[in-house]
């Protein structure tokens, strides 16, 4: 493993993030003020509880976990893609470094940029609702798993990607809906019986759910459940990014 070499690249991503640390930072915390301000405002003097639980603290799980969800895909797949662009990219692929080290590099920067944003907005969240983290190490744990998860689907869009519009395509058309109707802001179980069983095909569902459950001990799918989906999908990831550095697909050509 050359270490030096991911360093490289990590240390070059992380100092991308620190220049643009307003828009990086300041931006999400804004708009999750705005969340609960909103939401607070228009459904939470009519929604007092949830399964025992303040309206306004049941959706901060939602909040972070739309914000990780996004923003691990935007920052991994700009990451790669503008390599690319610029054509720099063959300067990479052409050094001694390993495919392996090239992900490990990307990744665990776009992933590193998730968790710290996800944790600001927790500490944001703190301000406007009272909290309880009931398991910190599951938190942790799903937090991470999460970021580094979607920052290898955000590294395979990345490379797909032919067009800076095609890096947001799939993000806005597909992530953020499927995380919006993924429990993110009510339970499934307010759903109408027929409603709850398609929700269950949303793997959002799963993650939201297990990420609330480390919160207040509460899920709508078991904890087991969660963990396997989350499993499932970084193994199909690491699956695509394996066949792609081994066809070379949208890199050698």
């Amino acid at each position: 493993m050359n270490f030096n070499a991911v360093r490289a690249i990590y240390v070059f991503e992380m100092a991308r993030f620190f220049r643009t640390l307003t828009q990086s930072l300041v931006s999400p915390v804004i708009s999750t003020s705005l969340y609960f301000v909103v939401f607070g405002a228009a459904i939470g003097t009519r929604i007092q509880e949830i399964d025992g639980i303040s309206y306004g603290s049941f959706i901060v799980p939602g909040l972070i976990m739309l914000s990780l969800l996004t923003q691990s895909i935007a920052n991994a797949s700009f990451g790669i893609y503008f390599p690319r662009f610029v054509g720099t990219i063959f300067e990479l692929l052409s050094a001694p470094v390993s495919y392996l080290e090239i992900v490990i590099a990307y990744v665990g920067a776009a992933a590193t940029k998730s968790i710290a944003l996800g944790l600001v907005i927790l500490a944001t969240a703190a301000f406007f609702v009272p909290l309880q983290i009931l398991h910190p190490f599951w938190m942790l744990a799903f937090l991470v798993l999460t970021a580094v998860t979607f920052s290898l689907f955000g590294f395979i869009i990345g490379i797909w990607a032919d067009g800076f519009e095609k890096l947001q395509l799939i993000p806005l058309l597909v992530i953020t809906p499927l995380t919006f109707l993924g429990g993110s802001f009510y339970s499934i179980n307010m759903l109408p019986p027929i409603w709850q069983k398609i929700s269950l095909f949303n793997p959002v569902v799963y993650l939201v759910s297990g990420f609330r459950w480390s919160f207040f001990g509460h899920s709508d799918v078991s904890i087991g459940y969660s963990l396997l989906a989350i499993a499932g999908f970084l193994a199909a990831c690491l699956a695509v990014i394996a066949w792609i550095f081994r066809t070379g697909y949208r890199l050698k050509n």
